[in-house]
């Protein structure tokens, strides 16, 4: 049997939010999947302004120690590889302290709040060249979607149009109280926050954007109160003021793009979609057939193509299982239809990041930075495509 490793990678996770536990959870985790012959991450620290989330991240996660400035993990000497999961404006300052400090860096999604500034972290990773940096597009991680692409690559055929709609429900209350999701310019709200992953998974199946028409952004929560303390994730659960402070970006999104090969693509977003609470779902038209996810049902994918007879053709559902991408060896029981969630796919990025590390990659490799920078790119050409009005 192949051993480990003896030189695990130390690791680190500077945010003790929801996305950053998701990250801290996956990195305990990453040893359990595929090769046993990967170095295994040595969980190090887990950083946090807010010293509860970060004791709770660290006890929860096994990691060995809880930081409230995330300096310390940064400079710290047994920290090899720290992912960034904090709010979007502290991405570069943090992203390039760690790369000028020999860290590799993994940064969550969109990379940065500007594309200047996003500029500048690849700027600081082409200076870091014996170092990884790679941003968290996880969803590129889901069995699903990458069985859909195996199918697009094969039977169906080119994708020639293209379907995503992510619909939240997290922004509907408006007595949810203010937090940072809600402050910045046009594009910066829902867009930026979950449209940036439905823009990489159109171009994962289409190739680069090329246009963008026809968007919209909408603010239907107009203001929202202070909070009175801190809260995990998108700010539930926290008493809030009688002060309210404007919302300053888009609840709602849509928008329509073309592609090199002649697709097109048509998207809807929105953080206010009473019921939905994380639903995300791609339909694809292709040359040969049709295929469909949907994250309410993780492990599972439709498809509808001209193999069947007429008689019994339609569209049918296919099962995840061990033969479809990252399911053998990368669930405990790796059997159709035992399931798995959007945890295990920040569990295979994780381990993707590592093989990275270790140079011996054996999944995809994580998108680089600069493809981070490509994808916020086609976010500021979604805003500059917003229509002006026509009253009828």
């Amino acid at each position: 049997m192949p051993q480990p490793s003896p030189q695990p990678i130390g690791v680190a996770v500077i945010g003790a939010g929801t996305v950053g536990r998701a990250h801290a959870n996956a990195y305990r985790s990453a040893a359990t999947v595929f090769g046993l012959d990967r170095p295994a991450p040595r969980l190090v620290a887990v950083a946090d302004l807010h010293e509860p989330f970060a004791a709770d991240a660290a006890a929860r996660y096994g990691f060995a120690r809880a930081e409230t400035d995330w300096r310390a993990v940064v400079d710290a000497p047994d920290v090899d590889a720290i992912s960034v999961a904090v709010a979007n404006s502290l991405h570069r300052e943090i992203t390039e302290a760690a790369l000028a400090a020999g860290k590799h860096v993994l940064c969550e999604k969109p990379l940065a709040p500007s594309v200047a500034e996003a500029q500048s972290m690849v700027e600081a990773a082409a200076a870091a060249p014996g170092q990884i940096n790679a941003v968290g597009f996880t969803f590129r991680r889901s069995p699903a979607i990458n069985a859909i692409k195996q199918q697009v690559e094969g039977r169906l055929g080119p994708v020639r149009h293209f379907v995503g709609n992510y619909w939240c429900d997290y922004g509907y209350d408006p007595q949810r109280p203010m937090s940072w999701r809600y402050l910045g310019g046009p594009g910066s709200g829902v867009l930026a926050d979950i449209g940036s992953h439905m823009v990489d998974l159109a171009e994962f199946f289409c190739g680069p954007t090329a246009g963008v028409q026809g968007t919209t952004l909408t603010t239907v929560v107009a203001d929202r109160p202070k909070p009175l303390g801190v809260a995990v994730g998108h700010a539930g659960g926290v008493q809030v003021s009688d002060e309210r402070v404007p919302v300053e970006n888009e609840d709602v999104c849509t928008f329509t793009t073309s592609y090199g090969n002649g697709a097109v693509g048509t998207f809807s977003l929105s953080r206010i979609a009473f019921g939905h609470a994380n639903t995300l779902r791609i339909d694809l038209f292709c040359e040969n057939g049709t295929a469909s996810f949907d994250l309410t049902r993780p492990a599972e994918f439709t498809i509808a193509d001209a193999g069947p007879a007429p008689e019994v053709n339609g569209v049918r559902t296919v099962f995840i299982g061990p033969w479809h991408p990252y399911v053998g060896q990368g669930l405990p029981m790796d059997f159709p239809t035992v399931g798995h969630g959007q945890n295990d796919f920040f569990v295979y990025q994780a381990r993707a990041f590592l093989d990275q590390i270790a140079g011996d990659p054996t999944l995809p490799p994580c998108p680089d930075m600069a493809h981070g920078l490509h994808n916020l790119r086609v976010l500021d050409a979604v805003v500059s495509a917003t229509d002006k009005p026509v009253q009828l």
